[in-house]
């Protein structure tokens, strides 16, 4: 018998984030940082805690991750001027440039895990993938 689907969903999770992390590191990223900044590159101005749900961590782990690209200036934030107590995260120019650095490398992963599928095959599962999220949501 094959193994479930939510097992190999899961074992393809496990093999992208093992990639990632290794072509990250020498960046001085980690799978998590990398996430909050293409999250805030899509969405900029959100709040630690909007950031902690769209980068699939808690908010505490979050706050440390936000402390650590602050400090290495790759985000600012600043005050929300209709909530003066909440603070939005931006990328800096530095931030945009770190992804630009790494952007090549990671779509030569993406590419690496689909090569075998052709044009509509992609489309297919980006398509199958968003429905079981949606599913989930």
């Amino acid at each position: 018998m094959p193994p479930s689907l939510l097992y190999v969903v899961k074992q393809v999770e496990l093999a992208v984030r093992s990639h990632l992390d290794e072509l990250l590191r020498p960046h001085g990223l980690t799978t998590s940082t990398y996430t909050a900044l293409t999250v805030l590159e899509r969405r900029d101005g959100l709040t630690t805690a909007d950031l902690a749900r769209t980068s699939f961590v808690t908010p505490q782990a979050m706050a440390d991750i936000v402390t650590a690209l602050e400090g290495r200036g790759h985000i600012v934030r600043s005050p929300d001027p209709a909530h003066g107590r909440r603070l939005r995260t931006s990328l800096t120019p530095a931030g945009r440039a770190l992804l630009a650095a790494v952007r090549d490398e990671v779509d030569a992963l993406e590419e690496r895990m689909l090569g075998a599928l052709d044009d509509d095959e992609r489309a297919a599962l980006r398509s199958h993938l968003d429905r079981c999220r949606a599913a989930l949501s």
